[in-house]
């Protein structure tokens, strides 16, 4: 790719005041970047991995919807070089559905698809994964490349592996890698199966969320190596876990601290269930009882409603939440269950239907959570071996993530 000179000039400045912005902020952490990925991020030109992207505009339409508004150099050089070197995510693609960057619409509501990443989010990641000089990586979900890229930069391209499984997003990110000078080997794969021909790898690290950990992520790591992903579930709960690889093929780590989260893994992602009036339709008035636990305590917007959303996900994997005119709504499309919480003077009353009783599965676990004092994310232990994949923690019964 061959960029003018204003282009050059211009990025490199905004590229450099972003990764002192991230440096400043980084600086008063528990755990800092390692150097070397800002650094990385100092050379690599984000912009080229994202010649079109869609920025939120400032209110919704009239029906609540969010609308997108894309960006490319065409429309807008200086929005769009501006938020290329801004330290956020920027959407590219919706629905699974590719955009016309020579001709974008606006765009009302819709789910993200593909994205990249805000750098700082990418540093991060790499960084938790402990990775350095001469080790050999497994990126699973290559999106628009730019991750990648840095993991070039700072490892060489014959240490990096990227699969991705959107064969359009793939072969955009190959154009920019291979245009900026990167070379590392690209894949179009599933990322719950990792990629054999390049195992064994020092580390795998996922930029998508998985319900449970692909066994081929461990069984393609070397022992001793290193796993980082981000988990997720149907209630949007999310953490990230670290785990080393032994010997025998199991592995254990701790969960990293920090409301992260990714997109899903395609073939993890929530399956729809049609309209939430047809499943409250059929629970009895006459069988509501008072909430022990309001919804807000997996809602709110705290980091302990995130770290406790993503617990109570073990109690009724399954479920998802929906909310519609202030009334939350479970919906299980495996078993047929649903759950509705309603304010009453103050307070809430439940109504639930079908074989599970989703609600008060996931007080129980409230209840429990509770009377171990709380724990934070830094207690809980991610075992995987035999015996399943279980989050131990000291006072909790021990939870299960679901089977694939």
């Amino acid at each position: 790719m061959t960029l003018t000179t204003d282009l050059d000039n211009d990025a490199g400045a905004l590229r450099a005041a972003m990764v002192k912005d991230i440096a400043a902020a980084d600086a008063g952490t528990e755990a800092p970047f390692h150097p070397a990925w800002l650094v990385a991020a100092g050379k690599v030109p984000r912009h080229a991995f994202v010649p079109g992207f869609y920025l939120p505009a400032d209110a919704p339409d009239a029906q609540g919807l969010t609308v997108w508004e894309p960006v490319t150099s065409k429309l807008d050089y200086g929005r769009w070089l501006a938020a290329s070197y801004s330290d956020t995510t920027l959407i590219t693609q919706f629905d699974g559905e590719e955009t016309d960057w020579e001709q974008p619409v606006v765009r009302h509501g819709g789910a993200p698809t593909s994205s990249s990443t805000l750098p700082s989010l990418v540093l991060r990641m790499w960084s938790d994964a402990d990775v350095v000089e001469g080790h050999t990586v497994l990126e699973i979900g290559t999106g628009t490349g730019y991750s990648t890229a840095l993991a070039c930069e700072r490892l060489g391209s014959s240490h990096v592996t990227s699969v991705e499984v959107d064969a359009v997003r793939l072969e955009g990110a190959a154009d920019a890698l291979y245009g900026c000078g990167y070379t590392p080997t690209l894949a179009r794969a599933d990322g719950l199966y990792g990629y054999w021909p390049e195992a064994w790898f020092d580390r795998i690290v996922a930029a998508c969320s998985f319900r449970s950990v692909p066994p081929a992520l461990l069984r393609q790591t070397r022992p001793g190596g290193k796993v980082l992903l981000p988990l997720s579930g149907w209630l949007y709960g999310n953490a990230r876990a670290l785990l080393t690889v032994a010997g025998d093929g199991s592995a254990e780590g701790p969960l990293l601290p920090g409301t992260i989260s990714f997109m899903s893994a395609r073939r993890h992602a929530a399956p729809a269930y049609g309209n939430p009036a047809d499943w409250v339709a059929g629970l009895h008035e006459e069988r509501s009882r008072s909430a022990r636990h309001a919804p807000e305590r997996i809602t709110a917007s705290t980091e302990e409603a995130f770290h406790l959303r993503f617990l109570a996900q073990s109690a009724v994997p399954d479920a998802q939440m929906v909310t519609v005119d202030g009334v939350p709504h479970l919906i299980d499309v495996v078993s047929g269950s649903a759950a509705t919480l309603t304010p009453d003077g103050g307070a809430w009353s439940v109504r639930e239907g079908g074989p599970l009783n989703l609600w008060s599965r996931i007080e129980d676990f409230i209840d429990a959570f509770d009377a171990a004092g709380r724990p934070g994310p830094e207690t809980y232990t991610l075992r995987v071996d035999g015996d399943g994949q279980r989050l131990l923690c000291s006072g909790l019964p021990e939870l299960r993530l679901p089977v694939g």
